[in-house]
C-alpha cells in the first residue's frame, strides 16, 4: 500500500512538473510553431515548377450562403507563365495566401457579373496585387458593361487607404500609380468576343442566362490545345454549350433543388419568412448538377468539376445527395469543386489531374 501511495505522488510530481514546464516554456515553443509555419508557408509559389499547359486554382467555391468550409467565387487560371483570376468572392484571396500563389503576379481579373459574392472580395485582391510585387499599374478588371460602376466603387472606397499604405510603407513598397483597379469593358450581345489574345493565350468571353441579371458572361480559356471554360452563374445556356464545344474541362456553377428545398423549410419553420422567400426565388436561375451535367455532355466535355456549390455541403457524405443523377447525364469525371483544389492540364496531352493544396 505504501509503494502505492509513493507511486502515485511520484507520478502526481511528474504531471506538476510537465506542467510547469509547459507553463514555462509555452512563449518559446509558440514562437517555434510560428517560426516553422512562416517557414513553410513564406516564400511558397505553388507555380513553381508546373509543366507547361493550363493549370486551374479552384480559390473559392462557395456561394453568398454561409460556408464553413467554401468561401465565394474565385478561380485561378494559369497558362504558362501567365495568372488570371475569374470572380473574387470574399475570402478568396486569403486562400490564395494559403495555397502560396504569387498574387502580385495575377495579370487579369475577369468578372462574370457583379452580384455581391462574386466582387465582395475585389479590394483585398487589389491590395495584395499592388504590394505583393510593388506593381506600378493597376489591377487590370475586365467584365461587361457595369464593370467600370464597379472598378470606380471600390476605387473610391479604398482611396484613403491607398494613401496611407503609401505614406507607411513608402513609394519603393506600394507605389501610388499601382494602387485599386482599371476597368476593361467589353461589349457583349449574342455572340462570343475575344477580350485578349496574345503570347498564345486566348480569352473568351460568352453570354449565358443569369437573368434578371444582366449582363452576365463565362469564360474560355484557350493555350496550346488544352481548354478550360468556366461557366458564371447561369440557368442550362446553350450559348455556354456552343461556346465550350469540345473543352477538356468544364468549371460550371451547381445547385441541388431538393436540398435547398430543406433550407428553405427550415428557414421557414425558424420564422425568417424573408430569406425562406429569397431561397425559393434563386431556384430559377442556376443550374442543378444534373443541368451541368447536360451541358457537359452536349459540349463534349473532357471533363467537369461544379462550383459555387449551393446550399452548402458541410460535410462530405453529402457529395452523392449533392450530385443527385449526375453521373447518368455525363460519363466523364464529375467532382465537386473544393477549395484549394487545383486541375492540371499539361500541354501535347489530354491528360487532366487533380490534387489538392489544402
Amino acid at each position: 500500500m505504501r509503494m502505492v501511495r509513493k507511486l502515485a505522488l511520484g507520478v502526481a510530481g511528474l504531471a506538476l512538473a510537465a506542467g510547469v514546464g509547459v507553463k514555462l516554456f509555452q512563449p518559446r515553443l509558440g514562437e517555434l510553431a510560428l517560426a516553422r509555419i512562416a517557414g513553410e508557408r513564406v516564400g511558397r509559389d505553388v507555380t513553381a515548377g508546373l509543366p507547361d499547359g493550363l493549370h486551374v486554382i479552384i480559390c473559392g467555391s462557395g456561394s453568398p450562403l454561409p460556408d464553413p468550409t467554401r468561401t465565394g467565387p474565385c478561380t485561378i487560371v494559369i497558362a504558362g507563365t501567365h495568372i488570371y483570376q475569374v470572380d473574387a468572392g470574399e475570402g478568396g484571396t486569403r486562400k490564395l495566401n494559403q495555397i502560396g500563389l504569387p498574387i502580385g503576379r495575377i495579370e487579369g481579373l475577369f468578372l462574370t457579373h457583379f452580384h455581391s459574392d462574386h466582387i465582395d472580395g475585389l479590394g483585398p485582391l487589389m491590395l495584395l496585387r499592388w504590394s505583393g510585387r510593388s506593381n506600378t499599374g493597376p489591377l487590370p478588371i475586365h467584365g461587361p458593361p457595369g464593370v467600370e460602376t464597379v472598378v470606380a466603387g471600390f476605387n473610391a472606397a479604398y482611396a484613403q487607404d491607398n494613401g496611407y499604405r503609401t505614406a507607411h510603407h513608402g513609394p519603393a513598397i506600394m507605389p501610388p500609380s499601382g494602387a485599386g483597379g482599371r476597368a476593361m469593358p467589353f461589349a457583349i450581345g449574342a455572340a462570343p468576343v475575344v477580350v485578349s489574345d496574345a503570347d498564345g493565350v486566348r480569352i473568351t468571353a460568352f453570354p449565358v442566362n443569369h437573368a434578371p441579371v444582366q449582363p452576365a458572361v463565362g469564360y474560355r480559356f484557350d493555350y496550346k490545345g488544352r481548354s478550360v471554360v468556366i461557366s458564371g452563374d447561369t440557368a442550362p445556356s446553350p450559348s455556354l454549350v456552343r461556346a465550350a464545344k469540345g473543352t477538356d474541362l468544364l468549371v460550371h456553377e451547381a445547385l441541388q433543388p431538393r436540398l435547398v428545398r430543406i433550407l428553405t423549410a427550415t428557414l421557414a419553420k425558424a420564422g425568417q419568412a424573408n430569406t425562406a422567400q429569397i431561397t425559393r426565388d434563386i431556384l430559377d436561375y442556376h443550374s442543378t448538377p444534373e443541368q451541368a451535367a447536360d451541358a457537359a455532355k452536349a459540349a463534349g466535355a473532357r471533363a467537369l468539376v461544379l462550383n459555387h456549390i449551393v446550399p452548402p455541403l458541410p460535410l462530405g457524405f453529402a457529395y452523392p445527395a449533392f450530385l443527385g443523377d449526375a453521373a447518368t447525364h455525363f460519363s466523364g469525371p464529375i467532382t465537386i469543386g473544393e477549395d484549394g483544389m487545383m486541375l492540371d492540364l499539361p500541354a501535347g496531352s489530354t491528360a487532366i489531374t487533380t490534387r489538392k493544396l489544402l
